[in-house]
């Protein structure tokens, strides 16, 4: 076959093994439009923005959210979970070159990503009337793309220091998650601390979220790119790279 052939028959596995567990896909595609309520609900001012809404940045924040979830943590914790169990050491030993068999995990993960992307999208345009970007959809996809690769190439590398898979929900949950709250995803920041703000800017999940923010609600950040937020997006993904290409490991750890 060829490595095109084996990598859609490593995608369609993996289709085949998310799927099989109902329970986990339902919570994967759920909890995004769970936050999504509840922030709406209680955190009703958005700023003083004219005719900017709670839900007019939510939507791209829990967008972001999605992204991250579907690339960074999935790909950190299944990796981490399959070294553990064998899983990658066995594989090594088939004829399934290693690079397609990570690909199609990858390729999976950022599949995952889009649909959640336009399941919220479509959440936020329905039930709360956010306008959908369609004269910025070359900028959105840039800033989407950016953000899944970089983040594919974070949970590699996170995979890589994971110890083992009973460690691997803690290790990922702790990189993560306060993050969110510090980097315009679950709260809308408003004049925070200056240590705060410049913790913040320094890790990829604000400059994500202000990206796309500027793209997807122009009435409050403005029409254009933010460069030197993807920029720090790209070197992130790129260093992700670089050190799972260094440390990444096949076998399971003692």
């Amino acid at each position: 076959m060829s490595e095109l052939a084996l990598v859609v028959r490593q995608i369609r596995y993996e289709n085949r093994a998310f799927w099989r567990n109902p329970a986990a896909a339902f919570f994967t595609f759920a909890f995004p439009l769970l936050f999504m309520v509840i922030f709406n609900a209680i955190l009703t001012d958005a700023g003083d923005a004219p005719g900017f809404r709670a839900s007019d940045f939510f939507t791209p924040a829990i967008i972001v959210f999605s992204v991250i979830t579907a690339t960074y943590t999935n790909i950190a914790m299944r990796v981490a979970m399959a070294r553990d169990a064998g899983i990658l050491k066995r594989v090594r030993g088939t004829p399934l070159p290693a690079w397609l068999y990570l690909s199609g995990r990858i390729a999976h993960a950022v599949l995952l990503a889009i649909v959640l992307v336009v399941i919220v999208a479509a959440f936020g345009a329905l039930f709360y009337d956010v306008r959908l970007p369609w004269d910025r959809v070359g900028q959105v996809l840039l800033v989407l793309g950016i953000g899944a690769a970089s983040f594919c190439a974070l949970g590699l590398a996170v995979s890589a220091v994971i110890p083992n898979a009973d460690a691997a929900p803690a290790v990922v949950n702790a990189t993560i998650l306060p993050l969110l709250f510090i980097s315009n995803v679950f709260i809308r920041l408003q004049d925070p601390p200056a240590w705060m703000d410049a913790l913040g800017g320094i890790f990829p999940v604000r400059p994500f979220a202000d990206a796309m923010l500027a793209v997807y609600s122009p009435q409050l950040a403005g029409s254009g790119l933010a460069w030197q937020d993807l920029a720090v997006i790209g070197a992130w993904g790129v260093a992700g790279l670089l050190f799972s290409l260094r440390f990444f490991s096949w076998e399971p750890r003692r």
